[in-house]
């Protein structure tokens, strides 16, 4: 029986909320025969993250954390393809290490996740054309499903005291593209099946919003949030990138130490309250040291 001290850590960590979402995600994906992924493949994700996880927490002589390991493991499962096991199973490490190697005032610069995919991505534009790609198109734009995994992205964020971030993103990138489609003279029609994009939902709800790779202070997050839509808006539909989202969020985690600076919010710790509105202050932030997890 499970006591009340664990049960309420338990219920606390929104990563508990995050991994059973995506992994019934995955689930349905694989057992539907919607993603074109297979068990190895799987398998070999989730071995990769874990094994570097535990490389890392060992090397810096801390205390092995799967979660985080679990949760990016998931995200490339879910968004990343490619035709054989090693370059999925490279990403997971890159992905997870990235955690452990890239630090800046104590927090890891890049999302595990969205650094291993754009990493595989640019490998697949230079080095090993074709190795690797993304299948926004395997979502599908159904509205219902869009809709339930905006909810469960919106409990899950919530407890993340995040919510604002998918919020202030899509917002922002809904008010670009409608104003785009008006410029055109196009449908309304357009820009509402975009946003029903379920990959577009996944990324805003379950990797934009990660507390460990935005901004602490709120008004830093609004920013970074609505920078990123802007960045992805002009990605997408000027460059005509197709992974506008992924290159977007990558380029405002190299900048985010710039929104942080002045940040005089703490650091987010897994579990925290929502964080109440904090003004910038002029003065520098102190490093502090927390585990990569």
């Amino acid at each position: 029986m499970i006591n009340a001290s664990l049960k309420n850590q338990i219920l606390k960590d929104p990563r508990h909320y995050q991994i059973l979402t995506l992994s019934a995600l995955l689930a349905y994906g694989t057992l539907a025969s919607v993603f074109e992924i297979s068990g190895a493949q799987i398998f070999g994700i989730f071995f990769a993250a874990l094994a570097t996880q535990y490389l890392g927490s060992f090397m810096n002589a801390v205390r092995f954390e799967p979660r985080s390991a679990l949760i990016t493991a998931l995200s490339i499962s879910l968004l990343l393809r490619a035709d054989s096991v090693m370059p999925l199973m490279a990403a997971a490490a890159i992905g997870v290490g990235s955690k452990f190697m890239i630090r800046l005032y104590g927090k890891h610069i890049f999302n595990p996740a969205n650094a291993a995919i754009v990493f595989l991505l640019i490998i697949s534009l230079t080095a090993m054309p074709g190795v690797a790609w993304t299948t926004p198109g395997q979502w599908g734009t159904a509205l219902w499903f869009a809709a339930l995994l905006a909810g469960a992205g919106l409990f899950v964020t919530y407890r993340a005291a995040r919510f604002d971030v998918p919020l202030i993103f899509l917002g922002t990138y809904a008010v670009l593209i409608f104003t785009r489609a008006l410029w055109l003279g196009d449908p309304f029609s357009i820009p509402l099946l975009r946003l029903q994009n379920g990959a577009l939902i996944l990324f805003a709800f379950f990797m934009i919003s990660d507390p460990k790779t935005t901004p602490d202070g709120s008004i830093a997050r609004a920013a970074f949030a609505a920078s990123a839509a802007i960045v992805t808006y002009v990605l997408t539909y000027h460059f005509h990138n197709s992974d506008g989202l992924f290159y977007a969020l990558a380029i405002m985690c190299v900048v985010r130490p710039l929104f942080e600076y002045f940040d005089p919010a703490p650091h987010y710790r897994w579990g925290d309250r929502i964080n109440s509105v904090r003004l910038p202050q002029l003065r520098p932030r102190s490093p502090q040291q927390t585990p990569a997890e």
